[in-house]
């Protein structure tokens, strides 16, 4: 079995709990997820079978969306609800001024990734650090916010947004910064994932739907293309004259291309035989002595 199942995680399972329920039910070894969704956290967490597992870190790259729950005027050491209380402020925000302070964190920015998180700094995870009673610092990370969206207001103290953002992003941090921008403080108080790349909720399943498919002789039904996956990443066909080369894993001139799909230097492109078989994930170069482009392996799924 090669390809990925998208999993709608339900609360109260880890990530690593959906991967071995997984491994169990499709009696498979080679099983891995796609990054890391909190326990409390409800939504799309796409795993990897077989071959696939090669992609998980080009799946866990993609944009993502989210829609959270934020309660205003109460902080949290964990910045969700799970979390023991810090502080807790009166509300006195309108919602324009609410819309205003979201509206802000629109766009690229540095993040300083939250203590409970599993980010690992000298081989322990910071969440245990945490735990411990201890935090340490964090350097901010580089992320972007392509939109966000405020789906409804219960005010005077809790509003819903829906974020589109990108890898590394951190939507309890996103929160937590709302309230402060605010001055009253405020956590997530519940966070669901509606999609991770290629994959979303409508055409997710849950661990209790996979185990019924499985047990009622359907499992091919529940994997998707490894095709779906690298969808987003332009396509390269490779001629037949070539593709002793290409299965070998060799770099491969462009002469040999049977399209090039206007890929750019050092871009990373999804190279097909010329019986559209996916071969893998290449970076597109160039020969300046031969003044001609070519193809390397960045990852083969053969």
């Amino acid at each position: 079995m090669d390809g990925i199942i998208n999993i709608y995680k339900d609360k109260g399972f880890t990530s690593h709990d959906v991967v071995a329920v997984v491994r169990r039910t499709i009696n498979q070894k080679k099983v891995g997820h796609t990054g890391t969704l909190d326990p409390d956290a409800t939504g799309v967490l796409p795993i990897c079978v077989g071959k696939a597992t090669k992609l998980a870190d080009y799946i866990m790259a993609a944009e993502k969306t989210y829609i959270a729950e934020i309660t205003l005027g109460v902080t949290t050491d964990t910045l969700d609800s799970s979390g023991n209380v810090l502080e807790t402020k009166e509300v006195n925000c309108s919602e324009e001024d609410i819309r205003n302070a979201v509206k802000s964190f629109i766009g690229e920015q540095d993040q300083v990734p939250p203590m409970y998180s599993a980010i690992k700094i000298n081989g322990k995870k910071l969440y245990e650090l945490a735990r411990e009673g201890k935090e340490i610092e964090r350097k901010a990370r580089r992320i972007n916010i392509f939109d966000i969206e405020i789906l409804s207001f219960e005010m005077p103290d809790k509003f819903r947004i829906k974020v589109d953002c990108s890898k590394g992003t951190y939507i309890r941090t996103l929160c937590g910064d709302i309230g402060e921008k605010l001055g009253c403080g405020a956590h997530m108080s519940s966070l669901e994932r509606t999609r991770s790349g290629s994959f979303v909720k409508e055409n997710s399943i849950t661990l209790d739907e996979l185990k019924n498919l499985c047990e009622n002789g359907d499992s091919d039904k529940v994997l998707l293309s490894m095709e779906k996956a690298v969808e987003k990443y332009k396509k390269i066909i490779v001629s037949p004259k070539a593709e002793k080369l290409l299965y070998n894993g060799a770099k491969i001139y462009k002469n040999f291309f049977k399209n090039n799909d206007n890929a750019e230097k050092d871009e990373i492109v999804a190279v097909y035989d010329s019986k559209m078989s996916l071969v893998g994930l290449y970076t597109l170069l160039f020969d300046e002595e031969k003044n001609e482009a070519y193809i390397k392996p960045a990852t083969m799924l053969m």
